[in-house]
């Protein structure tokens, strides 16, 4: 892009930044009481039939990826979900007192939010990112994939209309009509925090903008098989997550490490979940299509597993859900170590656990650190051995990788699209990103009785030992 349309960009990015401070300066007085009703409103508004079914139906002909069932539920689950887990706390205000140590705290805005929107999860993602920062006083402006410009801008419309129903400024969620690199650039170096769900290279991008900002890193989820497991209830249950809109989540299984002792007997299982298992031959094919130079290729994302066949010639029965190959390598080499966000499955073996562990290890090492885990098992020391020795943001027990680690009714995780790694996977947080991330917090400390504790109180026997 010329300078000339660079500085057009920074210009009317400027100008949708200004509208949208103007607006947020308005919310920043609302107690307590008008920002929950907004929140509530908004969160009907988006899982809505009408509205939801629009959205839906829009996000897969306009990106070509998954399929509208899927995407519905989103909507009425991942979004419901962060409201719940948000309705009940306080935003506004003193939202927390310990009298023993004198200390309160209180919430204040962060001001202008810039969330940028990937085209894999655009539907659920800017509701659950406009909610928190409504949430904590804030404005959003959103710089959608240009692959789903139009559904952001129909959720924002859905959005804002509600909000000028509700006297608030309509300006609080902006989006970019016609986002380029150089507007969604402009959007993070002009915004107070970013929000950056996607890839790897648009995470740094929002590291190096010079905004304070959360970023996810990539998925490649793990899922350890052993032999206590309910065979039957892993194969379900990697089957949800290797399916679920044809693997658009960062968080769908992509390889599962079984011991040895059941690997037959679940793959079995896999197979009357749907799972078709390739052949060397058929993995060779399969590699050249989905890998065709080393790298993934975008075309064959989120598809479903005809469209594997045909272009691989695979002879799948009717009714195949997923692809299956056997691998025992990792890293460049061994493509299908990585994140694949398609319906096929990695297969790989040990013998004891300690194998098991190495290898979510080495396959994490290539693609996906700090992301998450599964782990199908009923013996304790085998769920601790792989929380304390791998290096992963979530471990989920005996749970879809994909459907748990971002929230579900059957577990405590806070709901939402957005998922920090860490510093492995190169991210400033390793928590599920929620409203809590979209504020800042003041600390009040009053003086309390003096408390000075003694030399043998803080030191014991390292006096006498040193």
């Amino acid at each position: 892009m010329s300078e000339t349309c660079t500085a057009n960009a920074a210009d009317y990015i400027a100008e949708l930044m200004n509208r949208a401070r103007i607006a947020q300066k308005v919310i920043n007085d609302y107690s307590q009481e008008q920002v929950d009703e907004l929140v509530c409103a908004l969160t009907w508004t988006a899982v809505k039939k009408e509205n939801a079914e629009a959205i839906s139906k829009l996000v897969v002909e306009e990106s070509g990826l998954g399929y509208y069932d899927a995407k519905y539920l989103k909507l009425q689950k991942k979004v419901r979900g962060a409201y719940r887990d948000m309705k009940p706390c306080k935003s506004v205000g003193v939202i927390e007192v310990n009298e023993e140590k004198g200390l309160m705290k209180l919430a204040k805005p962060v001001g202008v939010i810039g969330a940028i929107v990937p085209c894999t999860n655009p539907e659920a993602t800017p509701v659950i990112n406009a909610l928190g920062a409504i949430k904590g006083r804030n404005a959003i402006v959103f710089s959608p994939h240009p692959r789903t410009k139009k559904t952001n801008y129909l959720i924002c419309e859905y959005l804002r209309a509600t909000l000028k129903k509700f006297g608030a400024p309509e300006d609080l969620i902006i989006s970019v009509p016609e986002p380029t690199l150089e507007s969604s650039n402009e959007v993070m170096k002009q915004c107070d925090l970013i929000v950056a769900t996607g890839g790897g290279g648009l995470v740094k991008a929002a590291y190096s903008s010079g905004t304070p900002a959360y970023g996810v890193g990539p998925g490649n989820a793990v899922s350890v098989v052993d032999k206590t497991a309910d065979l039957a209830d892993a194969a379900k249950k990697i089957m949800w997550s290797k399916t679920f809109d044809f693997a658009t989540s960062c968080s769908s299984d992509n390889s599962i490490v079984v011991q040895e002792d059941v690997y037959d007997e679940l793959i079995a299982n896999l197979k009357k979940e749907g799972g078709y298992m390739c052949n060397a031959e058929e993995k060779a094919r399969l590699q050249s299509v989905l890998f065709p130079d080393g790298h993934l290729n975008t075309k064959m994302v989120a598809q479903a597993p005809e469209v594997f066949a045909e272009k691989a010639n695979l002879p799948i029965p009717e009714g195949t859900k997923f692809l299956m190959v056997e691998e025992s390598g990792f890293g460049k080499d061994y493509p299908f170590s990585g994140e694949k966000m398609s319906v096929v499955l990695s297969v790989y073996k040990y013998r004891d656990f300690d194998q098991a562990i190495d290898t979510v290890n080495n396959i994490h090492e290539y693609l996906g650190k700090g992301h998450s885990c599964g782990i199908h098992s009923t013996d304790e020391e085998h769920v601790m051995k792989l929380a304390h020795r791998t290096f992963t943001s979530r471990i989920m027990v005996r749970q879809s990788v994909c459907y748990g680690n971002s929230g579900n009714w059957d577990n405590g995780m806070p709901f939402t699209l957005s998922l920090g790694c860490g510093t492995w996977g190169g991210n400033i947080a390793s928590e599920n990103i929620t409203w809590r991330h979209m504020i800042n917090t003041t600390w009040v400390s009053k003086p309390i009785p003096e408390c000075i504790p003694d030399d043998n109180e803080l030191f014991g026997d390292m006096m006498t030992r040193i």
